[in-house]
């Protein structure tokens, strides 16, 4: 076996070994070996960055840019990633599994956020208030938190980084960054364009390394203002409750068991393609994923076979052929946390009527391959309708009406996204109106931008990211007070 590249972390704008001197492998998932080494930081590491971007916040280049110069780099930085798109995405598909043709794409359209918070840089308006009080001037002004700590997973690691970079540095944050420990190259390699954009050093910081050592280092460390966290639910509370310690504002995007809800009016074949897009883009890794279809009795069962028709022409294989229409899992433990809710699923009495089992096709090799499967059957009161997945797994759950429809849907922790699919405008919108979820669908499904919010409902998260709302999440107001008056007044009454 060839030798491993090996890579460093990066630290006030120096690339630096780990002081505890370890290394971990990173995997590709299409082959199941590892492929690269990633630095092993630790405590000493997370200090020595939050140090960094802390004295980067405090002084130097930084903070004596203007709004407008800081928007520029941004912009700047926004045409190296379109530069560099195809290259990007090719690392991340090696080091994730996902696929070329989705991580292409999704590099190539990161460049927007760049330049959307670098255009929004310098139009944090603060405001004049006309107070009650006589011979007083009054007005607010948005400042900076200070060092923010942000958290990425592994199924889209730059453009989940990039919705917390962009609006963390456009509103004059400074940023240490750590990438899931599976999906840790792509992120260095991204870092080395902040330093070509002429982003001072200390800015952005990249720390890599295990969840319970540098994660928890970070997150709890005294000179972290924010954290900013995308992952599961579960590692989501921990983070919560470290930062409460501090006071610390978090964002948290979480999980999801999204309902996709087709109703007997609904274009079948767009919405056959819908749900597709739903579950099993993405190898059903995704947050967002449609995971439990709801189906009006009506159409139920040739809705269900007509998907079940299309899902099992999927293309599995290399995710660096353009081909290739479903991917590897990324992660071995994720695998068999799939392979072990499609076992729960059977023994609850669910009717598997497409996969249910780890691919053995010759175009999958060794790599860690979970057949795109469909549950039929099933209750919204079992463990596969409730609990997430993050897989290609599909539960089938019948409806009768509107109010049994929403009243599925909403039965459920979680609230990150839905999908309705209908030809009513009437019934797309009460029933959008009515669903408990931070983004409704209509027709289409996982469909994302820089210009509108995302985030969930109950269990799925805290905050938004994308759009104008995401900034003011890293920004903290203050008020000031300026009395005009010839004469300070009785300093023991309230004014």
């Amino acid at each position: 076996m060839s030798e491993l590249a090996k890579y460093q972390m990066y630290i006030g704008g120096e690339w630096v070994d780990p002081v505890g001197g370890e290394w971990f492998d990173s995997f590709n998932p299409y082959t199941g070996q590892p492929w690269a080494r990633m630095p092993r930081g630790g405590e000493a590491d997370v200090d020595r960055a939050v140090t960094a971007a802390d004295d980067a916040f405090s002084g130097g280049d930084w903070p004596a840019l203007s709004p407008s110069q800081r928007g520029a780099l941004l912009r700047r930085l926004g045409d190296l990633i379109a530069e560099n798109a195809q290259s990007l995405a090719e690392i991340e598909v090696r080091d994730n599994g996902k696929l070329i043709a989705e991580m292409a794409a999704q590099l190539s359209y990161v460049p927007q956020w760049y330049y959307y918070f670098g255009g929004l840089a310098d139009k944090i308006e603060g405001a004049v208030i006309p107070i009650d009080k006589p011979e007083t001037f009054n007005y607010t002004r948005h400042e900076p938190l200070g060092v923010v700590a942000a958290i990425s997973p592994w199924n889209s690691p730059l453009l989940l980084a990039t919705w917390k970079l962009a609006p963390a540095l456009a509103a004059g944050n400074t940023v240490v960054l750590k990438p899931s420990e599976f999906t840790s190259a792509s992120t260095l390699e991204f870092v080395k364009l902040f330093e070509q954009a002429g982003f001072p050093p200390g800015v952005v910081n990249i720390i890599t390394g295990f969840g319970h050592e540098a994660g928890a280092a970070l997150v709890s460390h005294p000179k972290v203002a924010k954290v900013a966290f995308t992952g599961g639910e579960m590692t989501g509370q921990k983070v919560y409750q470290a930062a409460a310690v501090g006071l610390k504002p978090v964002t948290l995007e979480l999980g999801g068991k999204s309902p996709n809800i087709v109703f007997d009016d609904t274009a079948m074949e767009n919405a056959v393609k819908g749900v597709i897009s739903g579950i099993f883009a993405a190898t059903g890794q995704t947050c967002i994923a449609g995971s439990r279809l709801l189906v009006q009795n009506s159409i139920h069962n040739e809705f269900v076979d007509r998907l079940v028709d299309f899902a099992a022409t999927a293309r599995m294989g290399d995710p660096q052929s353009m081909d290739t229409q479903v991917g590897p899992v990324t992660t071995l433990p994720q695998m068999e946390k799939i392979l072990g809710y499609i076992d729960i699923a059977k023994d609850e009495g669910a009717e598997c009527v497409l996969g249910g089992h780890r691919a053995q096709r010759p175009e999958c090799g060794e790599g860690w391959f979970v057949e795109p499967t469909v549950f039929t059957g099933v209750r919204n009161d079992m463990r596969i309708a409730r609990e997430e997945v993050f897989g290609p797994v599909l539960s089938v759950i019948p409806f009768d009406d509107e109010e049994d429809a929403i009243a599925i849907a909403n039965d459920n922790p979680y609230g990150l996204a839905a999908g309705v699919w209908t030809q009513s405008i009437k019934r797309a919108i009460e029933v959008s109106n009515r669903l408990q979820a931070g983004t409704v669908w209509v027709n289409t499904y996982r469909a994302v931008s820089y210009l509108s919010p995302f985030g969930g409902y109950k269990r799925s998260g805290l905050g938004r990211e994308s759009g104008k709302q995401a900034i003011m999440d890293y920004l903290q107001t203050k008020s000031v007070w300026i009395s005009t008056s010839d004469e300070v007044p009785n300093p023991f009454i309230l004014r």
